[in-house]
C-alpha cells in the first residue's frame, strides 16, 4: 500500500498518536480484506473511547487524516470514498487474456435452483463496499437505496420479484439501515410498496436493530427531532439513535452471510457449484492452450 510524501510535516505528539492509531485500525481491517470510509474509521475511534461523538471531532479527524496522507504517514488505500468512482470499459492485451479472465468470472445462476431468491439492500452508499464483499462471495445481488428508495427503482424491483415468484421462488430482501426515525421506517416502506406493486416479498431487517445496539454498543446520536417520524420513534426507542456505519465491518459481513445462508439449500448449492467449477476449468484450459486453439481456427478457414 502506498505512502507517498507530498507535503512533509512534523506533527504534534497528540496528533501523531491519532495517526498511529488510525494506521493500526486500518491495517487490522486491511488484513481482513476491508477498507474503510472516514466515517467508519471515526466510529472506530469513538467506540474505543478515543474521541467524543461530535461533528467537530469528526471534522478534526478528517483534517488529521488528510494531512497524514499528504505527509506520507498513512497509506492512501486505507480510506476510500465510495460515492465518487471513475468508470471505464475493460481492455485486454490478447484473446487468451480475456478468456482467462472469463474463466475466473464464469458463474452459472446457482440461485435459480433455490427455494428462495435473495437480494441485499443497504440504506447508504458509503457502506456498499462492506455489503459487496459479503454479497459477491455468496453470489447475491446487492443495492444501495440511498435513503428511501425511489418509486421507479422500487417498481422495477417489484417486477423482478414477481418474476422470481412465477419461477416458483420466494423473494427475500435483506435490508440494513440506521437505527433512527427514518432508517427504521425505510424497512417498513420497502415492504409496503412491494406489496402495493403486487410482489409478495419477505423484507428481513438484519441491522441495525435494538438487540444489536445492546450487544455491540455503538456510540449514540440524538434522534433527529426535525424528522416527521421522530415522535413515534422516541416513544418506542427513546431519544438516541445509532448509525449503521458504527458497526464493525466484519460484524456486518458476518450478519449478511448468516442471513443469506438461512435462505439457501446448501446441498443444492454445492451440486450447482461443482457443475459450475467443472465448466470454469474447461474455459481455463482453453486459455492456457490458446495458441493451439488459434492455430486450429485459422487453419480451418
Amino acid at each position: 500500500m502506498p505512502r507517498i510524501t507530498y507535503q512533509p510535516k512534523d506533527f504534534q505528539p497528540a496528533t501523531q498518536r491519532i495517526i498511529d492509531i488510525a494506521n493500526d485500525i486500518c491495517a487490522q481491517y486491511a488484513d481482513q480484506g476491508f477498507d474503510l470510509t472516514l466515517r467508519q474509521l471515526y466510529y472506530q475511534f469513538v467506540a474505543r473511547d478515543l474521541l467524543p461523538n461530535k461533528q467537530s471531532e469528526y471534522n478534526r479527524l478528517g483534517g488529521i487524516i488528510n494531512n497524514a496522507r499528504l505527509a506520507g504517514e498513512m497509506d492512501w488505500d486505507y480510506i476510500v470514498d465510495r460515492t465518487r468512482n471513475l468508470r471505464d470499459l475493460a481492455h485486454w492485451d490478447s484473446p487468451s487474456q480475456i478468456i482467462d479472465a472469463v474463466a475466473a468470472q464464469y458463474r452459472t445462476h446457482r440461485w435459480a435452483n433455490q427455494p428462495h431468491r435473495v437480494e441485499v439492500w443497504v440504506e447508504k452508499d458509503a457502506l456498499i463496499g462492506v455489503i459487496a464483499k459479503a454479497a459477491e462471495a455468496e453470489d447475491v445481488p446487492y443495492f444501495s437505496c440511498r435513503g428511501y428508495t425511489s418509486q421507479s427503482e422500487l417498481w422495477g424491483a417489484a417486477q423482478r420479484m414477481i418474476r422470481y415468484e412465477k419461477a416458483g421462488q420466494k423473494p427475500v430482501v435483506i435490508h440494513l439501515g440506521d437505527h433512527d426515525p427514518s432508517g427504521v421506517d425505510m424497512t417498513r416502506d420497502i415492504a409496503d410498496r412491494m406489496a402495493l406493486f403486487g410482489a409478495h416479498v419477505t423484507v428481513e431487517r438484519i441491522a441495525l436493530n435494538m438487540d444489536q445496539v445492546r450487544q455491540y454498543g455503538p456510540p449514540p446520536n440524538p434522534a433527529k427531532l426535525t424528522d416527521t417520524r421522530a415522535g413515534a420513534y422516541i416513544r418506542r426507542h427513546g431519544r438516541s439513535s445509532w448509525e449503521l456505519d458504527a458497526l464493525d465491518p466484519s460484524t456486518l459481513d458476518r450478519l449478511i452471510r448468516a442471513a443469506i445462508e438461512r435462505h439457501r439449500d446448501q446441498e443444492q448449492w454445492d451440486r450447482d457449484t461443482q457443475a459450475m467449477n467443472a465448466q470454469r476449468s474447461t474455459l481455463a484450459r482453453v486459455a492456457r492452450r490458446w495458441a493451439a486453439v488459434e492455430a486450429m481456427v485459422n487453419n480451418a478457414e
